[in-house]
């Protein structure tokens, strides 16, 4: 697996990989992690791969990892 490139952001780390004739686009936030897996055929360049992370990406992403985070939450309260 190489890393292709990391997209800056303040809130969450973005890092995209090239693996197995896939590029993986990986967002971090704390202890969660959302991971998109794209076929290398798919997009033309490491740089299309960069710009499907737009921030309408990010912002849907950072929603989800807040539900993420309830649902670990609400379901460790459960256990």
């Amino acid at each position: 697996m190489r890393i292709v490139g990391e997209i800056p952001h303040p809130e969450i780390k973005i890092t995209i990989f090239s693996w197995n004739n896939r590029y993986l686009i990986k967002l971090e936030a704390g202890w969660l992690e959302q991971t998109f897996k794209l076929q290398e055929y798919d997009v033309a360049s490491d740089e299309e791969v960069k710009k499907i992370v737009s921030n309408e990406f990010i912002q849907q992403a950072i929603v989800r990892f807040n539900d993420m985070a309830i649902s670990l939450r609400d379901s460790l309260q459960n256990t």
